[in-house]
């Protein structure tokens, strides 16, 4: 059976990516939602208020970045954010690459897991913030620049 081909959608927080990914799933395709969100999220419901200052967050959202992919079936996937944004994150966010995003980050280059086209999503001119989601939209646009 020929591997999947793994598409990316990146850009901006609050660009509409996850709306996006939601209105192809909707559609019938396979889609995988952001880890990030879903990592500050749960951490959140543990009663962490930031968690994206903690030193593990990065490798947290690189682990269950992996997991998703590693679990995802199908021809053709469609991704909210890869690795490779989190290594965007990391640095925007002045942190260190960590042991998992460093392997994952080999793996993904090393296994060409991901199609090259990316779907670069363009910022909507303003940012809807919520609890995951604490970002100005000058900040938003620095991080989209880091792509």
């Amino acid at each position: 059976m020929p591997e999947p081909r793994r598409y990316v959608l990146t850009g901006a927080p609050g660009a509409g990516k996850t709306t996006l990914i939601e209105a192809l799933r909707h559609r019938g395709h396979v889609t995988v939602r952001e880890a990030a969100t879903d990592v500050i999220t749960q951490r959140q419901a543990q009663g962490h208020a930031e968690p994206w200052r903690e030193p593990s967050f990065v490798d947290a959202v690189a682990q269950l970045q992996r997991h998703r992919q590693t679990s995802s079936h199908g021809p053709v996937q469609l991704y909210d954010r890869s690795p490779l944004c989190t290594l965007a994150l990391a640095r925007h966010l002045g942190r260190p690459i960590g042991p998992a995003l460093a392997s994952e980050l080999n793996r993904i280059v090393r296994e060409r897991t991901y199609q090259r086209p990316v779907f670069l999503i363009g910022p909507l001119g303003f940012i809807r913030n919520t609890p995951a989601r604490r970002i100005s939209y000058a900040e938003a646009l620095a991080f989209a620049h880091l792509h």
